[in-house]
Order: structure tokens, then sequence, then C-alpha cells
């Protein structure tokens, strides 16, 4: 299920305060600067530093 656009311009690292995107195969967000993933669960972006995933 694609995120909301709307909810994805408000949205930011939680960490760097940067701009994140939507990766659709990852279904998650992702902060390009940090290299971290914030997973979607239930629809809904889990926004917390100590759940994201690291990525490379």
């Amino acid at each position: 299920m694609p995120l909301n656009k709307q909810l994805l311009e408000i949205l930011i690292c939680p960490q760097c305060r940067g701009r994140v995107r939507y990766d659709e195969k990852e279904n998650g967000i992702i902060c390009d600067k940090c290299k971290l993933l914030y997973e979607i669960k239930d629809g809904i972006p889990v926004m917390l530093v100590e759940e994201a995933r690291k990525i490379s």
C-alpha cells in the first residue's frame, strides 16, 4: 500500500531532522543521510531511531 503523499511531505528523520523518502521495495521510509530504514507496520511508519534498520 503506497504511503499517503501528504504524510510523506511532513515526515522528517528523527535523528538528523532531514528529508526522508518512501521506498516501496523495502516497504519503509529511508533517510539517505543517516542510512536508516524506518519500517512501516500496519500502514503506520515507525519513526523511532532505536527501531530503525541500518542500510548500506
